[in-house]
């Protein structure tokens, strides 16, 4: 499909069929998403995709007392989300069968691969992502492209140590993220609601408009 439309319907799939995703369209997909932007090409992350019942169950057992303690956050107003109801209504759907879901694909990066410069910085640090999700969304794109779906969220990182013992990650390897796959229950959505490019992008300094009366 084309390029620009499979950006703007990737969206976030939380109802899969039951049908499995076969290895080579898994294939095409991981072929595709290795050719993400990575800091000096060091090519840090690493997957594993996880199909087994058992597992896909643990991972779930894990994720949704996190989901409900974020959820509840969300509805005593303590979390603030952009999300519409109908969004957060079908995130706990995703949240409750997580476990149903064809495959999890467990994102990892081996922490040597990273360099973040951020560190000492007097705030999170964030700069050693731009050498994993870059990847991540190649990955999920080129499952929208062959008409798979795909949910990512990084909750469950809060349980790495348990997630590692799981899957016998190694010392050195981290958990970035982990991927629901599947092929769609409803369809991929036809519009998904974000800011304006207006409201966005600035002109040289911060919070000035670059495009306001622009005629774009």
């Amino acid at each position: 499909m084309e390029l620009t439309d499979a950006m703007r319907t990737v969206g976030t799939c939380r109802y899969f069929t039951g049908d499995a995703v076969p290895d080579d369209v898994l294939y095409r997909a991981f072929d595709a998403a290795r050719f993400g932007p990575q800091g000096g090409n060091r090519q840090p992350v690493r997957w594993v995709v996880v199909r087994d019942a058992d597992r896909k169950q643990a991972l779930a057992d894990l994720y949704l007392p996190l989901w409900k303690s974020y959820l509840g956050a969300i509805g005593d107003g303590s979390v603030n989300v952009g999300a519409l109801p109908k969004t957060v209504q079908d995130a706990d759907h995703f949240a409750e069968h997580l476990a149903q879901a064809p495959a999890i694909v467990v994102v990892c990066a081996e922490i040597d691969g990273l360099h973040p410069t951020d560190l000492e910085l007097d705030r999170f640090s964030v700069v050693g992502g731009a050498s994993i999700y870059p990847t991540v969304q190649n990955f999920c794109l080129a499952l929208r492209d062959q008409g798979v779906g795909s949910a990512v969220t990084t909750l469950l990182c809060h349980h790495e140590p348990q997630v590692r013992e799981l899957l016998e990650l190694p010392d050195g390897v981290i958990t970035a993220a982990h991927v629901a796959i599947g092929y769609p229950a409803k369809g991929f959505p036809r519009k998904l609601t974000r800011s304006a490019v207006e409201e966005i992008v600035s002109a040289e300094t911060y919070g000035a408009p670059y495009f306001a009366g622009a005629g774009v």
